[in-house]
């Protein structure tokens, strides 16, 4: 439990537990999801303890978020149990975060995609029937920004109006279950930019294929949205899967 002041702030050692908490809790998510703790590996809260230097409160913490994640069991006289990646939360942003970090980093990428090409696509399709003028008219102007940025290099620019184009055509869709994929669809995007799977000066015909889907709902044309929608599916893996390749090779970067 947080400890707080009479006045009901954080106390300086709330903060701290908080702080510890977070990068304990980073460290050994990433960890498991990378392997380096291995599925069906037995932890105590004794080795924990000794291993970051923190209280045991903070491990417990820890360990109650893990196995809310599926990362972790904890079993009467056997102890902290690892759990084989099926187990796993695979849609929890963070475990996502994790897998992204790991060595997995690219069998994450194409599970991610083809999930967001079996799904975005029929989301701007329903977008076509169900998105308001005032909404179509805002997404066409939302990428325009995403053009200009792009050709500008303005990575960080274009990132945050890439994640707000793909939640927009989501959120369109009118279908709260899609809605909820843009946490998903942001880890992803962010997980390009961060892991260098982006082109600093994104394609023209990416640039052109966010526009394409924009005007063919503000006309009402689900199919050209879908299939524009597939086209930057199919392109942005084709991109991470050519950058991936050429770091992997000697001398890249």
């Amino acid at each position: 439990m947080n400890q707080s002041s009479p006045g009901g702030a954080p106390t300086q050692r709330s903060l701290a537990e908080a702080g510890l908490h977070a990068r304990v809790l980073d460290h050994l998510g990433t960890a498991i999801c990378n392997g380096d703790v291995a599925a069906g590996s037995v932890l105590s809260i004794e080795d924990l303890v000794d291993r970051y230097q923190v209280s045991r409160s903070v491990i417990r913490e820890v360990l109650r978020v893990l196995a809310s994640m599926g990362l972790i069991e904890t079993r009467r006289r056997v102890g902290i149990m690892i759990q084989a990646a099926g187990a796993w939360s695979v849609f929890d942003p963070q475990v996502i975060r994790w897998r992204l970090a790991s060595g997995g980093r690219m069998a994450q990428m194409r599970s991610i995609t083809e999930l967001r090409t079996a799904i975005e696509p029929h989301a701007a399709w329903l977008a076509a029937e169900r998105i308001g003028d005032d909404e179509a008219s805002e997404l066409v102007g939302l990428a325009a920004k995403m053009w200009a940025a792009g050709k500008a290099g303005d990575e960080s620019r274009f990132l945050s109006l890439d994640i707000d184009f793909h939640r927009r055509v989501l959120a369109a869709s009118g279908n709260e279950m899609f809605a909820k994929l843009q946490l998903i669809v942001a880890e992803v995007l962010a997980g390009r930019h961060h892991y260098h799977l982006m082109p600093h000066y994104p394609h023209e015909q990416a640039l052109q294929l966010h526009i394409d889907v924009a005007q063919a709902l503000q006309r009402r044309d689900g199919e050209r949205a879908r299939q524009a929608m597939v086209d930057i599916m199919e392109q942005g893996f084709a991109e991470m899967r050519s950058m991936w390749e050429r770091t992997a090779e000697p001398g890249g970067v």
